[in-house]
């Protein structure tokens, strides 16, 4: 316990710049302390997009649309990819995101069906999609269970994953131990990650799921002009995680 105590001094401050940014805040420490009643919407710790955000975020981008439309684009966001590099399951899901799911729908006129595109995520408007940071957020994969830190979904997407360190630990630890623990013991949450930060409180570092340690950069700057660079996670989360500014990011 004062492992994670000294940990929450550096989560609980995170979150509530998280909450300042406005997105929607909750723990996900006791989500199964309750057989059948996950405050997630989620059925077992396997699953990693929150389809009960997802589905009426969709409804809502795409009005005009039938039902079938929603469960087929649903179906191809969350199909099993571990039979496919980590990189490259990656990348599928980020064309489906930024391009959209491709589905069929009946014509019509009753002939044949027409092939559409289901939006995932309004890139242009942020108050559109639906922001959720989950700290404390357990995930099994095929053979272990793990809690991330702070998980934050767009419309229940898993889309920036956080690992934080006491503010006395080498940084450098949060890479090398629990970060390549986690994306072995649970891929399936990094085949929808944007953006990974890692930070004790006093130093902050931001790259991708495939970038190795050097590659991982220090974010001086939340405004691009006029702004004297200070490093700091304050400022990492509010120069990449404000809504729109991390839309923009992960689109361009």
């Amino acid at each position: 316990m004062s492992e994670y105590s000294e940990d929450a001094l550096v989560e609980q401050p995170a979150i509530v710049l998280f909450a300042d940014m406005e997105w929607e805040t909750v723990t996900g420490f006791h989500e199964f302390d309750q057989a059948g009643s996950s405050p997630l919407g989620r059925e077992a710790k396997s699953e990693v997009v929150l389809v009960g955000r997802l589905r009426p975020a969709l409804e809502g981008l795409n009005p005009d649309m039938p039902a079938e439309a929603f469960d087929q684009a649903i179906e191809e966001l969350i199909r099993d990819r571990s039979a496919m590099a980590p990189a490259q399951a990656n990348r599928e899901v980020y064309l489906l995101l930024k391009n959209g799911a491709q589905v069929k729908i009946p014509a019509p006129d009753g002939e044949g069906e027409t092939v559409e595109s289901v939006r995932l995520i309004d890139w242009k408007t942020p108050a559109n999609n639906d922001f959720l940071l989950v700290n404390q957020f357990w995930v099994t994969g095929e053979m272990y269970t793990r809690r991330a830190d702070l998980v934050g979904f767009v419309n229940g997407i898993p889309m920036v994953f956080m690992e934080l360190k006491a503010a006395h630990a080498r940084l450098e630890t949060a890479y090398t131990g629990n970060l390549s623990d986690y994306k072995n013991a649970i891929p399936q949450l990094f085949w929808y990650n944007a953006l990974i930060i890692l930070s004790n409180g006093s130093r902050s570092r931001i790259g991708s799921m495939t970038a190795s340690w050097e590659h991982f950069a220090e974010w001086k700057k939340i405004n691009s002009e006029g702004e004297e660079g200070v490093v700091s996670l304050e400022t990492m989360i509010r120069g990449t995680c404000d809504k729109a500014r991390l839309l923009d990011l992960v689109e361009n």
